[in-house]
């Protein structure tokens, strides 16, 4: 045994000495290591907060501005400013829609693409910085709100007002807790049923970039829309506008000699009294002066014979029919069409279809018309009904059916637009005018609101105040909603939270303990 004990270890041959291990040179090198894994971090962090894509999983977008309001934070009014717009949102974070609040102000910021620097302030954590703002813009404390400051200038931002009363600038505007929450009462109590935070976000940052409204007026002598209360169309026309910064006011033509000159545009809807020849020649001079605009709103397809006349001197007829489809014996009166694609203001919307709920009368229009164009008048539809409808001229009187001698074929229109002027040559933009008829006025009734319709009219009473940005289309409100649960299935609800599943939970725990304790 020792022989071949000797014999393996001569035949392995001597043993060379273990090297001493270099302690600092493994140290060295793992610190180096540490070093470079550390940057590779950072710098991979770095890169990825300067480059990322933000994704919106919600089912309905919720977090996502809608495209009305993207236009117009990529617009010249909101990026060719030398200085940013400055939001501080005051918010506690118990409050109601915080955190859709605080996502949304975000967005705004990161869409804004510098254009607004957001400021969030909680006003329980930080009393000191809430005091400095409330005294700089002297404001007494409103419990939750979004202060939205875009003055260009070192003008203060209260302003002494007649009487020694103190005013905000006309580029700070407030949006209050209650301005973004919709409100609804039931048994007496006053809840919150929805929320619309980027209507009043996107109108307040209008109104404090421009610093004050564009007017409109109705002329209230000339035809009325229902104003029945919440939900009538004349209350729904004023919310439209005010939330594009538009205010409308009632004026009356009788008397008149010239509409005021700051107009931004004038409205007539559902004309029901007609001009007389001096009135007609207020609205002529009016509609020749440089960026006039004109709403027409006709309603039953009424439209008085001087009106009527007017309108069709600029290539649109509104006609006294009712648009309606029969199918398997039963009578359509709910107009349902596509919106026209190639049309600058609705390029967002061109090609949607919609439906127009009430009653839809059909207009007209002469495009292209040689006599029209030699005088710079450009008619064009902008919702064109579906082939399947006719303008039924004897409608109410039973046994409706398209007769070719009488009713109107297809194709018909309910909304049209006319553009006087040359609008594509720079030389003579300033000149043209504007005007858009619409052939139903029931679509501004609640029960008839559609999103699209009143997208399209946002972007259409944008576009005739030359806000081209604000087109496309709008916020979507979120609503409430409560799910109708028995008092059985409250029970069951209550039982398997309560015990079932700490049950479960007991179950698995003494599972594992047993399998681990084997």
């Amino acid at each position: 045994m020792e022989a071949m004990m000797d014999g393996l270890s001569e035949s392995d041959g001597p043993r060379s000495a273990a090297k001493p291990l270099n302690r600092w040179g493994v140290g060295t090198l793992s610190l180096l290591q540490v070093a470079f894994l550390t940057l590779v971090v950072i710098a991979a962090n770095y890169i990825i907060s300067q480059n990322y894509q933000r994704f919106d999983l919600s089912r309905r977008m919720d977090f996502t501005l809608s495209s009305s309001s993207k236009n117009y934070l990529a617009s010249d009014a909101l990026r060719g400013r030398a200085k940013p717009v400055k939001w501080i949102l005051i918010y506690r974070r118990t409050a109601p829609f915080y955190d859709r609040v605080r996502a949304l102000a975000d967005e705004y910021r990161r869409c804004s693409k510098g254009g607004i620097e957001l400021e969030v302030v909680d006003p329980l954590r930080s009393p000191d910085r809430l005091q400095e703002i409330l005294a700089a813009y002297g404001i007494s404390f409103v419990r939750d709100m979004l202060v939205i400051d875009a003055r260009a200038d070192d003008k203060p931002a209260v302003i002494e007002g007649e009487g020694q009363f103190r005013n905000l600038n006309p580029n700070v505007k407030l949006v209050t807790a209650d301005d973004i929450a919709v409100f609804a009462t039931k048994d007496g109590k006053r809840m919150i049923a929805g929320f619309q935070g980027e209507d009043a976000m996107t109108a307040r940052l209008v109104e404090a970039l421009e610093g004050k409204p564009k007017r409109m007026a109705i002329l209230a002598d000339k035809g009325r829309l229902d104003d029945g209360g919440e939900s009538s169309p004349r209350r729904a026309l004023e919310d439209v506008l005010r939330f594009q910064n538009i205010s409308l006011e009632d004026v009356r033509l009788a008397g008149l000699q010239e509409l005021p000159e700051d107009l931004s545009g004038v409205v007539i809807a559902a004309p029901k009294y007609d001009f007389t020849d001096s009135e007609l020649a207020v609205l002529e001079r009016y509609w020749n002066k440089p960026r006039a605009a004109i709403l027409v709103l006709v309603e039953n397809g009424v439209a008085p014979p001087k009106l009527r006349a007017f309108l069709r001197g600029h290539g649109i007829t509104a006609r006294q029919d009712r648009l309606v489809s029969k199918a398997e014996n039963r009578l359509n009166t709910v107009m349902s069409g596509t919106l026209t694609q190639g049309v600058p203001f609705l390029k967002e919307l061109g090609g949607q279809t919609t439906e127009f709920g009430g009653a839809s009368s059909s207009l007209e229009v002469r495009e292209g018309a040689d006599d029209l164009l030699k005088r710079g008048i450009q008619p064009m539809g902008l919702i064109l009904a579906s082939p399947e409808f006719w303008g039924e001229t004897r409608f109410g009187k039973g046994d409706e059916a398209y007769d070719a001698a009488e009713d109107h074929a297809a194709p018909l229109f309910v909304a049209a637009s006319v553009t006087r002027g040359s609008e594509s040559d720079d030389r003579f933009a300033d000149g043209s005018g504007r005007m858009a008829v619409i052939s139903n006025t029931d679509f501004l009734q609640q029960r008839y609101h559609r999103a699209e319709n009143m997208d399209f009219f946002a972007s259409t009473v944008n576009w005739l105040v030359g806000r081209e940005a604000l087109s496309g289309l709008g916020p979507r409100s979120l609503d409430t909603y409560k799910l109708p649960i028995l008092d059985a299935q409250v029970t069951f609800i209550n039982r398997v939270n309560l015990f079932f599943l700490p049950a479960f939970f007991l179950i698995v725990g003494a599972f594992v303990w047993s399998v681990r304790r084997v």
